[in-house]
This record gives C-alpha cells, sequence and structure tokens, in this order.
C-alpha cells in the first residue's frame, strides 16, 4: 500500500499543474489580445497544451494506482511511464512549433509594440510556474513519481517560455525587435531539449533497461548475506515508481527448504530496506 499512497500524493501535484495552466492560460490569452502581444499569446497557446499533457500525468497516476488484476499480474504501474511519454510527445511538439514560429517571425517585419502590462503578466506567470515546478519536483522525488518529474521539467519548460515572452515584449518596447525571436529560438531548443530527456528516461524504461550501477550494488549486498556463496545471475526492471528485481544465487546443497527459505526472506528484507525494493523473485539453487 505504501506506493499506491506514494501515487496517490502524486496526484496532488498534477492537480496543482493543472489549475495553474488553465488560469495562466486564460489570463494570457485574455492578456495578449488586450495588450497586443504575440509573445504573450504564444505562451498562453503552449499553456493550453500543457493543461493536456497534465491531465494525461493524472491519468496515468490513478490507473497506477490500480492493484494486480487477471491480465495485468505486475500492476499498472507502466501507465505512469507512459504518461511520461505522452507529456514529452506534448513537449517536444510545443517546442518546435516555438522554433517555426521564431524563424517565421526573422522574416517578416512586425513592429508591433505590445502593452507593457503584457510584459509583466508573462514575468508573474514565469514565477508562478517555478514555484509550481520546484513544489512538483519535491513531491516526485518524495514519492518516486517519473510522470510528475516528467510534469516538474514541463513546469519549469514553461516558466522559461514566459521568461522568453518578457524578454521579446521589453526588446519591443526598446525597439530591438531581433530579441523577441531570439528569446524564442532559445526557450525552443530547451523544451526540446528537457522533451527528448524525458522521452529517453521513459523509453529506457519501457524496454525494461535497469541502471547498471544500481544491479551492481545490489550484486554486492547480497554477495555479503553470509549464507550466500555466490550470486550468479540478477536482473532488474522499473514498472513506474517500483524496481522488480530476480535473482539466482548458490547455497549449501545440505539446507533443506525451510532453511532455503529463510535466506530468501533475509534477502528480501535487505533490498526493501537497503535499496527500497519491495519486490524481488529470488531462484535458489545448490553450490557445487
Amino acid at each position: 500500500m505504501g506506493h499506491a499512497d506514494n501515487l496517490k500524493k502524486g496526484e496532488k501535484g498534477a492537480w496543482i499543474s493543472i489549475i495553474a495552466y488553465i488560469i495562466l492560460s486564460i489570463s494570457k490569452l485574455i492578456i495578449a489580445y488586450i495588450g497586443s502581444s504575440e509573445a504573450l499569446r504564444a505562451d498562453g497557446f503552449n499553456n493550453t497544451t500543457d493543461v493536456i499533457a497534465s491531465i494525461a500525468v493524472l491519468i496515468g497516476l490513478k490507473i497506477s494506482r490500480k492493484p494486480p488484476d487477471e491480465d495485468h499480474h505486475y500492476g499498472h504501474y507502466r501507465a505512469e511511464t507512459i504518461a511520461s511519454l505522452f507529456a514529452a510527445f506534448i513537449m517536444m511538439t510545443v517546442g518546435i512549433q516555438v522554433i517555426i514560429d521564431t524563424f517565421s517571425k526573422l522574416f517578416t517585419s512586425e513592429t508591433t509594440q505590445p502593452n507593457m502590462l503584457t510584459a509583466w503578466t508573462a514575468l508573474s506567470a514565469a514565477v508562478i510556474m517555478f514555484m509550481v515546478y520546484r513544489y512538483n519536483l519535491s513531491l516526485s522525488k518524495k514519492v518516486e513519481s517519473s510522470s510528475l518529474y516528467a510534469a516538474a521539467q514541463d513546469n519549469r519548460s514553461d516558466a522559461f517560455v514566459s521568461v522568453g515572452a518578457f524578454v521579446g515584449i521589453i526588446g519591443a518596447q526598446l525597439g530591438l525587435f531581433w530579441l523577441d525571436p531570439l528569446a524564442g529560438l532559445v526557450v525552443g531548443i530547451i523544451i526540446c531539449k528537457t522533451a527528448w530527456d524525458i522521452f529517453k528516461d521513459s523509453t529506457h524504461t519501457l524496454t525494461d533497461g535497469f541502471d547498471e550501477k544500481q544491479i551492481m550494488k545490489i550484486k554486492s549486498s547480497i554477495a555479503e548475506v553470509p549464507e550466500v556463496k555466490e550470486v550468479i545471475d540478477i536482473k532488474g526492471r522499473v514498472h513506474g515508481n517500483q524496481s522488480f528485481i530476480d535473482i539466482t544465487i548458490l547455497v549449501d546443497p545440505q539446507l533443506n527448504v525451510k532453511e532455503s527459505h529463510a535466506i530468501t526472506e533475509e534477502i528480501e528484507t535487505l533490498l526493501d530496506q537497503e535499496h527500497n525494493i519491495p519486490y524481488a523473485h529470488i531462484h535458489i539453487e545448490p553450490y557445487q
């Protein structure tokens, strides 16, 4: 129940993102229309797509909490990783769009000077999103949620988008119209880089990738158990916020079933306490 409770706590972060994005997107689009700011309008549309990504994360967290059933014997934890992947696709789409819009502005001679209200709106939005980012980042580490971590990175990217909009608007006020497309280009690259990192981590998990250094640490810990003669095989995979480990060890062939089982229980306790791994499949073979 501990992991399910953690996922439930993680939903709070997703809800905060959704509420923040809805309020900010509506505010930005209205003020961008009143104050004639293309940068703020683009930022507002960016936040509307973020609402979709945050809802995907929320759905992923909810599905992950479902207990194992007839056709999901290991539970539904990977729904969270799929939600991270979905968020990465949305972020990459937005990032590419920002870059395309930037290049289109480079070849136009629009010199509309937006109202300063739009600049302060963009700056305020950046501060709010950075606060949401810090909260979700901290929460994602506490509950060990990959999708909430992805959402936090999205929050940070959106804070940078708003900073870029602010810089562009101030540049227009000072007559430095090239600042707007330059800021947009930098922001677009940051968003795409963040999306790629999340995509890479998600696909690594979905293809049963596991940290080699973590495997070596686990192997060393098990090898220190006195009754274990040798650790001959160890595999790991990640399901959402849970690590599943398969281990094959060699023990004294003279041990009976009860004694052998006691060794597996000792290893399971060790994995849970030292490596935060609650599930392990341990196969025992005779040492020769």
